[in-house]
């Protein structure tokens, strides 16, 4: 059994943790809220098949909410101005959404503490133009970003 199945609730916990501390949230629906809008906004960029290689780098519930609703038959929609991407993200379920400002990054420091750097890099380098930036973290300190549940 992979690991990720047996131990999703611990990954998720610590996951949505990092989530509402960057974010400076206080719930788990609003972190839930916020990073669901985030994988929204970056799957319209990708084809189903970048979806699936890109879900498969992820633990197992970020992995299913990444998927869930997903209407593969929408074509995909070019990468933009940052600013237009959170804009995109606050505009998801806006009245239960409290998605800050930073939602992006925080969630991408977020996602890139629960997977394996190598994998997610991997993964980034066959996605559209935009992906890695996308999930691009600025960090005085690497080790911040290295994998904690393994």
């Amino acid at each position: 059994m992979p690991w990720t199945y047996r131990h999703a609730s611990k990954e998720w916990h610590a996951f949505l943790d990092d989530v509402k501390e960057r974010m400076s949230l206080t719930s788990d629906n609003m972190a839930y809220t916020a990073v669901d809008a985030v994988l929204q906004v970056f799957r319209r960029r990708l084809t189903a098949q970048q979806g699936l290689e890109f879900a498969a780098v992820l633990p197992s519930v970020l992995r299913a909410i990444f998927v869930q609703g997903w209407d593969v038959s929408v074509p995909p929609v070019p990468f933009s101005a940052r600013s237009d991407l959170i804009a995109e993200a606050q505009a998801i379920r806006v009245n239960h959404n409290l998605t800050p400002d930073n939602a992006i990054e925080a969630t991408a420091w977020a996602i890139r503490r629960c997977t394996n750097a190598r994998d997610f890099a991997r993964v980034l380098d066959r996605m559209p133009e935009g992906a890695a930036a996308f999930w691009h973290v600025e960090t005085d300190d690497p080790a911040e970003l290295e994998q904690r549940i393994i």
